[in-house]
């Protein structure tokens, strides 16, 4: 059983391959399993249908609000 289970995100792991759906099992502060988790069970679940999501590893922060600034 996991703490969180995020069901259904598109997933981009980091390696440069194609996104794809699956979910992302977490226990305590640190990710348990990645993939297609059908079954599984968690105390809270996410349902991430829609939604992209970067575990752990990926800082999608930027500012492109500054391009206006770069001429």
């Amino acid at each position: 059983m996991f703490d969180l289970l995020i069901k259904g995100a598109q997933v981009i792991d980091g390696t440069g391959k194609t996104r794809f759906t699956g979910d992302v099992g977490v226990v305590g502060d640190r990710i348990q399993d990645i993939g297609s988790l059908n079954g599984a069970t968690a105390a809270e679940i996410i349902e991430a249908e829609g939604k992209v999501l970067t575990p752990g590893f990926v800082d999608v922060h930027t500012h492109l609000d500054a391009q206006i600034f770069w001429d």
